[in-house]
């Protein structure tokens, strides 16, 4: 197995989401133990002394002036631990909560923390050994760092809070027991070094990065579907036109349908027809889907940055140089969660137009409500219902969560980031447009039915061919939510952009683009 050496490598999104899954072993090097030893002893050192240092021997937040004899300073450190678990509402996923003890471990192995090996140790026991916190989402404002989350993530680290194992939340302490893992007794800062940090958003951003991806993706697909139920014109894709107009998103996106539309004989027979200009829906793909790509990559690159930083409190950089300073302060990845949300936001809307565009009965051949047979029949009327719904939601939640901020900690925490809200907001937002670029998915089929015996080309054959092969036509009225749900499923899942890069690599033909792997992760 592959191996990751923590502290020292340089951590991506699609690392960080091989280590949650352990398909990546991630080890600590001689050099990082060293480094690690050394910053815990210099904590150590500082905890007998008399000079006074945030959060080693003195009190938190507003209580910073209150000193802390050195034989209490593992009481201070639980004590942390326990009154800031205070989180509510649902749990984050299993692989949100990897994710955060992932990102943990990388940041605290820098060696400018104070934690001790023994603690990393077993932090990295519970991810091997699938022992994982069970974390609530609401609590954090994303500044002082995730500390309700974070004080969630390690509270079964001494012998309390809940757990999933073995399929099932169980109590940490039973579970510990269970395994003969004793409670983990903290050392001076180790608390504060634990929930001090931005995992809980920065684990939630590694996540969008990845599902943003894969719908960008997917929506290329699903827009040249549309095209072709729609006899779109592809000369709005040409790459001179993009030239002109350099961004990078654009210029993907615009030669992404192009290859997934080669030789199409449903492109190719209306060539030089009278229509001018189709909607903006058909037409702006490049511009409209390309900008959200642009979003995507500020994202990935502030996310990628941020896994890499030490962002806790203070930094241990010797016994005599310690700083009290801001890093766990959200903002430089709150801003840009906001904007994938946003980014995430306009790939429905303009999916659920295309949609609505497809059932005006305007192209030849192509009925009203892409049902020959209407008054009877609603035909496909009403699934777009559901993706105006869907649309309206997202754009109730592109509202910025870092637009606001209301002090905390008695006025010594005075601005916070919020931006665990806006990464929650932004992963609720994609779920949505998953759920609209399956219905698209769902309609675009409905439409090329309308146009055989022509076929697309190659790429595009074999997956209006997987469509088909779960979601017949429709004919007639009949329940549709469960094809619905098949068409999400097939979106989420990723099969379609599997299937389009294997038909392109046995055909010979071209999937990915000159821009692809700058849109990689």
């Amino acid at each position: 197995m592959k191996t990751f050496h923590y502290g020292q490598d340089l951590l991506t999104a699609s690392m960080a989401l091989k280590l949650a899954h352990k398909e990546v072993k991630g080890v600590f090097s001689d050099e990082t133990i060293q480094k690690v030893t050394k910053s815990a002893e210099a904590v150590a050192q500082i905890a007998q002394g008399e000079a006074a240092v945030y959060g080693i021997n003195t009190g938190f937040g507003p209580l910073c002036t209150t000193r802390i004899s050195a034989e209490d300073t593992t009481t201070l450190q639980e004590n942390l631990l326990k009154s800031h678990a205070v989180g509510l509402g649902d749990s984050i996923s299993e692989e949100i909560s990897r994710l955060m003890l992932v990102l943990k471990i990388h940041a605290l192995a820098q060696g400018f923390s104070g934690i001790r090996m023994e603690t990393l140790d077993r932090i990295d026991w519970m991810l091997q050994n699938d022992v994982i916190p069970v974390v609530p989402e609401q609590g954090s404002v994303g500044a002082s760092g995730d500390l309700a989350p974070l004080s969630h993530l390690f509270l079964p680290l001494i012998g309390m809070g809940k757990v999933f194992f073995e399929g099932k939340i169980q109590k940490a302490n039973v579970v510990l027991q269970q395994l003969g893992k004793p409670a983990l007794p903290l050392g001076p800062k180790e608390g504060l070094a634990l929930i001090n940090g931005t995992q809980f958003m920065a684990a939630h951003g590694v996540k969008i990065v990845d599902r943003l991806h894969n719908l960008l993706t997917h929506a290329s697909i699903t827009g040249a579907m549309m095209i072709e139920g729609l006899m779109g014109s592809i000369k709005p894709f040409t790459a001179q036109l993009h030239q002109l107009r350099p961004f990078a998103g654009n210029q993907h996106v615009a030669q992404t349908i192009l290859n997934l539309l080669h030789e199409s004989e449903i492109v190719n027979s209306h060539l030089h027809c009278a229509r001018v200009q189709d909607p903006y829906s058909l037409r702006c793909m490049p511009q409209v889907h390309g900008a959200s790509w642009n979003a995507w990559l500020h994202l990935k690159e502030c996310i990628e940055t941020e896994i890499n930083s030490v962002t806790d409190n203070p930094v241990v950089f010797d016994a005599d140089n310690t700083v009290s300073g801001g890093n766990f302060h959200g903002q430089p990845i709150a801003l840009p969660l906001d904007y994938a949300c946003l980014a995430a936001s306009e790939i429905g809307n303009i999916s659920d137009r295309r949609i609505y565009l497809s059932i005006e009965g305007d192209t030849p051949g192509v009925p009203k409500l892409l049902l020959k047979e209407t008054g009877l029949n609603s035909g496909l009327m009403i699934p777009q219902y559901t993706t105006a719904a869907l649309a309206s939601e997202n754009k109730g939640l592109c509202f910025p969560a870092s637009a606001d901020s209301i002090p905390t900690s008695l006025g010594q925490e005075d601005h916070v980031s919020m931006g665990s809200i806006g990464a929650r907001k932004a992963l609720r937002v994609i779920g949505n447009v998953e759920k609209i670029l399956g219905i698209e998915i769902f309609y675009a089929a409905q439409a090329m039915d309308y146009h055989a015996p022509l076929k697309s080309g190659k790429i595009m054959t074999a997956i209006y061919e997987r469509v088909r092969k779960d979601i017949e036509p429709v004919v007639s009225d009949r329940i549709m939510y469960e094809d619905m749900e098949t068409a999400i499923e097939l979106i989420k899942s990723g099969e379609l952009i599997t299937l389009a890069k294997q038909v392109a690599g046995s055909e010979g033909l071209a999937f990915d683009t000159q821009w692809s792997e700058l849109f990689d992760f």
